[in-house]
């Protein structure tokens, strides 16, 4: 009988993409809801993709003579692929004491592909959720020269011109994540979080400016080089989106509470704007944990409603349970969402809302191994992700801000 062939880089590569392929496919699919349920295509090829989007009903009608015929009015979506990242760093001596054995290279990688694909799928839903330009927050009280670690007050208002994160999310921020300041590519480390006090402690790493009032705060690498998300969509009132002038029917449903408290009126009140405007109503919404308390108590006639992910292949898999509002065009479920901000309320149509993917997402492996050498180290570094864009189709959509909270 042959001796069994001991695993090395390469065959450990197909074991670490064999064993890890689908449960990271999983986890990406179906973490949270909204990564559940939004189409995910691979089909992005090319320098860029256009997308056709029809804007009226053409006028070719009417009544005692013959009518004119037009022509409906159609314009394209312009989609920019993004470059979105996860990396997971291995110790090299831990690979070679494993490599003999199958199943201890499994359990020595296991935490650490779990680790990376869990906190990529944390940075897709904050995204998702975001401005499209990488921002966490803007700082409201900065630091102090010379004095390093710097504690950075956050500020916390309602805003809804989608050109920078206003009101403190604390989803946002986790301890041990690199973030850039202001212009500068710095690099920071997050130390601690005080929710209470919307204040975040940093450590500098690299550089020598200090961080001011007004500056704002970004995930490491991504200002200005995130996909789309809802608040650079949904919150979008003038200028273009996808290269099409913002205008009547390629603009989301806008209502300010004006700080009052969620009703079922205010509610209703968006969902008939979006159906008497796009002809569609939302089947899901999206609340903050703050608001998603407040209709625990105001629906009375409380309901869980279980939803399972758009994939068949998840289906018994994962499965979501929220509330069920009771609108005029029948039931909605309400979800909460911890990268909504506290004063907010989306109301989605995940029909329209689409991940354009380019192929070969998930594992690198162009070298012929999973595993790249770390410079000046010894370590190897997997990496996860590939490049994307959301489009989100904004007059399916509508949220209701300014809440009470």
């Amino acid at each position: 009988m042959a001796a069994p062939v001991s695993l090395n880089l390469t065959s450990g590569s197909a074991l670490f993409k064999t064993k890890y392929a689908k449960v990271t496919d999983n986890m990406y699919n179906s973490a949270n809801i909204m990564a559940a349920r939004v189409k995910k295509k691979h089909n992005f090829t090319g320098d860029q993709m256009l997308h056709s989007v029809p804007l009226s009903m053409g006028g070719s009608v009417g009544s005692g003579t013959l009518p004119k015929a037009n022509v409906k009015s159609r314009a394209k979506a312009l989609l920019t692929a993004k470059k979105v990242y996860g990396v997971a760093l291995i110790d090299r001596e831990s690979i070679k004491a494993a490599l003999s054995d199958e199943g201890a290279f499994v359990r020595l990688t296991k935490q650490s592909v779990q680790d990376t694909v869990e906190s990529y799928n944390r940075n897709v839903s904050r995204i998702l959720f975001g401005y499209g330009d990488g921002s966490l927050g803007t700082i409201a009280a900065g630091g102090v020269a010379g004095l390093n670690p710097y504690v950075l007050t956050i500020l916390d208002v309602d805003a809804i011109a989608n050109t920078t994160s206003e009101m403190f999310k604390e989803a946002n921020w986790e301890e041990g994540d690199y973030i850039n300041i202001g212009a500068s590519t710095d690099l920071f480390s997050i130390d601690s979080i005080d929710v209470a006090t919307k204040a975040i402690t940093v450590t500098r790493q690299t550089g020598a400016g200090v961080p001011l009032p007004g500056d704002v705060c970004y995930m490491q690498g991504s200002k200005d080089n995130d996909p789309q998300g809802f608040r650079s969509t949904i919150d979008k009132s003038a200028g273009s989106l996808y290269n099409i002038a913002i205008q009547r029917r390629w603009e989301s449903e806008k209502k300010d509470a004006a700080a009052g408290a969620v009703s079922e009126d205010l509610m209703n009140e968006v969902m008939l704007n979006i159906e008497k405007k796009f002809g569609k109503v939302p089947n899901l919404i999206m609340a903050s944990y703050t608001q998603f308390r407040k209709l625990l108590v105001l629906i009375s006639s409380e309901k869980r409603y279980p939803v399972s992910p758009r994939d068949k292949k998840l289906i018994g898999k994962i499965s979501f349970n929220g509330l069920e509002f009771m609108s005029t065009m029948g039931p909605v479920p309400i979800f909460s969402e911890r990268f909504v901000e506290a004063d907010r309320i989306y109301f989605l149509n995940d029909n329209f809302i689409e991940v354009h993917h380019r192929p070969d997402f998930g594992w690198f492996d162009d070298d012929g191994t999973v595993f790249l050498r770390k410079a000046d180290s010894d370590e190897y570094e997997a990496r996860y992700g590939g490049y994307y864009e959301n489009l989100i189709i904004p007059t399916a959509h509508g949220v209701l801000h300014n809440l009470a909270v």
